[in-house]
């Protein structure tokens, strides 16, 4: 029996990719609602292979008998609109940073962490952590069950489709302009981006890190292990999907590449190309439109007495927001959590 399902911010970039996996995955809907501000009312959309959606204002929209809603409209209004759902029995699976750290919204990555997901029964939210908390700590779980992590130090290579569509049109304006000798002003990011790298994502702190640097390390915490010890530099890249991190990673415990290659090797959502030779990695725009995260260059760090050293890449809108997000609606419902909401 079908379900149904609200997508809220539904015209962004992560809405239409949430859409998308909804569709992709057959996951079991009786109807599909798209919700977005009142200026995208009426704006169509496609989900499936010829559904078409009529955009509702997600301010109006009433959430009485509506079973899941995937939020993705920015952390201020989730902050008003989820606990708005959340109160007519529905299931929020919340994709801005809104939640994410509130001790009884559980943060999930379902292959890492499925356990937690009941903890969010009673308020009816779950958080969806960070793009690139996601694909680190995917990559990071098998390791820590062999191992135990005692601290990561890692530098991450961030698309512009994190920004959102607006991210991405501005990298594609700015590098058409520099072809043809037009001049530009960054609106989205502090400084232009084409053909630049720009460390700087988010807000800055009182510490000196970005809060996209915080995140890492609180969520990484919180989906893994209260003890593990996190440094991020995050920064943001001329590449229009697909995020990249350089991890770093020291043990409490030996641990061996050949150990780690194992482990890695049958981890849930990892895939492993490390070939050492020219080409045997996964770049960011080999991942775009892949659901893994894919890990390679894995080898010895040996400037801490139990290291390893890697990179990962993933998708960002997909692993890193949508397909996160609609695995975890898909273990909401076989773990029975929307039974007698």
């Amino acid at each position: 029996m079908g379900m149904k399902v609200a997508v809220a911010g539904a015209t962004g970039a992560v809405g239409r990719e949430i859409l998308k996996t909804l569709a992709e995955r057959d996951f079991p809907v009786s109807e599909v609602v798209a919700l977005a501000s009142a200026r995208s009312v009426g704006t169509e959309l496609s989900y499936g292979d010829r559904t078409v959606l009529k955009v509702q204002s997600l301010e109006r929209f009433d959430f009485k008998g509506t079973s899941i809603a995937l939020f993705s409209p920015g952390a201020a209004i989730s902050a008003v609109q989820a606990p708005r759902a959340a109160a007519a029995g529905c299931l929020v699976i919340d994709n801005t940073s809104q939640f994410r750290m509130e001790p009884d919204v559980p943060l999930v990555v379902p292959e890492v962490n499925p356990q937690a997901l009941r903890r969010g029964a009673k308020r009816g939210i779950i958080a969806n952590p960070n793009c690139s908390t996601i694909q680190m700590v995917l990559a990071l779980k098998p390791l820590h069950d062999l191992a135990r992590i005692r601290r990561v130090v890692v530098a991450t290579y961030q698309s512009v489709s994190g920004a959102g569509k607006e991210g991405m049109d501005e990298l594609f304006n700015q590098t058409r302009a520099i072809y043809v000798n037009d001049a530009t002003t960054p609106e989205q990011f502090t400084k232009p981006i084409a053909f630049n790298c720009i460390p700087h994502i988010d807000r800055f702190m009182d510490d000196g890190a970005t809060k996209e640097e915080w995140k890492m390390a609180v969520e990484t915490r919180k989906i893994l292990d209260p003890d593990i010890a996190v440094v991020a530099t995050c920064v943001r890249v001329p590449v229009f999907i697909g995020h990249a991190e350089a991890v770093h990673v020291e043990f409490e415990v030996p641990i061996t590449v050949e150990q780690a290659t194992e482990v890695l090797r049958d981890a849930p959502g990892v895939q492993l190309v490390d070939k050492r030779e020219d080409g045997g990695y996964v770049t960011p725009a080999e991942a775009a439109g892949e659901d893994a995260v894919f890990v390679s260059r894995l080898r010895a760090d040996p400037t801490v007495p139990h290291g390893l050293a890697f990179w990962c890449v993933a998708d960002n809108l997909r692993k890193g927001a949508a397909l996160n997000a609609v695995q975890i609606a898909e273990l909401a419902v076989a773990q029975g959590l929307l039974e007698g909401r």
